[in-house]
């Protein structure tokens, strides 16, 4: 009788041990350790079939009595401004998502032109719904235009320290995660030089496949004649903070006008004037063709509507082109592509 209770007793603690270590096993299998993945930039490619796109340039396309918010381009003037870019440039940096950014890409589509573009998502601190609608329509026209759209730019000089719609770094951590999260091609910010060159930049470089920088040399009060090594010694200066990263100078000019009063009057010590933007664009472009550096000139027409009254206002006279459409003298010795 005893021998029987301690079999039982035996039978029980197997059973029991059983039951301990399957509950056990069935505990560790539902626990799973996540690693996350080290992060692997896209590559942002500028070159198509074999066809370098590397000269390419900034483009506001609105025009005299246009507006952002307010009347926007025609399809035909699309049209237009394209076919005048075209000779010159194959690479189109835009900066908002809504607005005639759909119907930029469209027409591009439709007439299968040799147009690639670089899409922006408009970010303003004050403004989270229409933050949330500029990223929802660049995550929309990235995949549903993948074959012109190589890359979508998050913000625009939102971080460095004179922005006017400065927005805080978490924020823009999020959107520019959800963007990457939807879309196939690279992700990018743009903000100042000022920034980039800062060791605080690198949390944000640390999300994105490439860097965007802005330096412009006639608004740190750099002289023709020193304007393009002021430039290159910029690049390198990033390129030293963020070795991990690609570079694009994602806006760079000489503008054509500077009013003589204001923050422009006291900052810009360049000579404005066409024949002077000839020689920096000449010598810009010699240099970004020797090395294959994409370069986003700013920019490819002048819009009067930016600024205030002044009709010198320096914001108004970055382009190549005037607002009317006519070439200013540095497209006019331009060698065509």
């Amino acid at each position: 009788m005893i021998g029987k209770k301690r079999q039982l007793l035996s039978a029980m603690s197997t059973l029991l041990l059983v039951a301990f270590f399957l509950a056990c096993s069935a505990g560790f299998k539902t626990q799973t350790i996540t690693v996350d993945e080290p992060f692997k930039p896209r590559q942002f490619d500028t070159e198509f079939n074999g066809e370098w796109f590397g000269n390419a340039v900034c483009y506001g396309p609105h025009r005299d009595g246009q507006r952002p918010g307010g009347p926007n381009p025609t399809a035909g003037e699309l049209r237009e401004d394209l076919d005048l870019m075209l000779p010159h440039w194959n690479l189109l940096r835009v900066y908002s998502s809504r607005g005639p950014s759909e119907l930029l890409l469209d027409v591009i589509s439709a007439e299968q032109l040799n147009m690639k573009v670089m899409l922006g998502a408009w970010i303003a601190a004050e403004s989270p719904e229409a933050n949330q609608r500029e990223l929802d329509a660049a995550i929309r026209l990235a995949n549903e235009y993948s074959d012109i759209v190589v890359a979508v730019s998050v913000g625009n000089e939102t971080q460095v320290h004179w922005s006017a719609h400065k927005s805080p770094l978490d924020s823009l951590i999020e959107h520019v995660r959800r963007v990457r999260q939807h879309v196939k091609v690279p992700v990018t910010v743009a903000d100042d030089f000022n920034f980039w060159n800062k060791p605080e930049s690198r949390t944000l470089a640390a999300e994105l496949d490439f860097i965007t920088m802005h330096a412009h040399p006639m608004w740190n009060g750099v002289q023709l004649a020193d304007a393009l090594d002021w430039l290159k010694a910029q690049v390198a200066i990033v390129e030293a903070m963020h070795p991990e990263r690609q570079i694009v100078i994602g806006e760079t000019g000489w503008a054509t006008s500077v009013a003589s009063e204001g923050e422009q009057a006291t900052l810009i010590k360049g000579r404005p004037g066409e024949f002077e933007q000839m020689i920096f664009y000449d010598s810009l472009r010699l240099w970004y063709d020797s090395i294959h550096k994409c370069v986003f000139v700013f920019e490819a027409f002048d819009e009067n509507w930016k600024g205030g009254s002044n009709p010198e206002e320096v914001e108004k006279h970055w382009g190549l082109f005037r607002a009317d459409r006519t070439p200013k003298v540095a497209l006019e010795s331009a060698a065509q592509p």
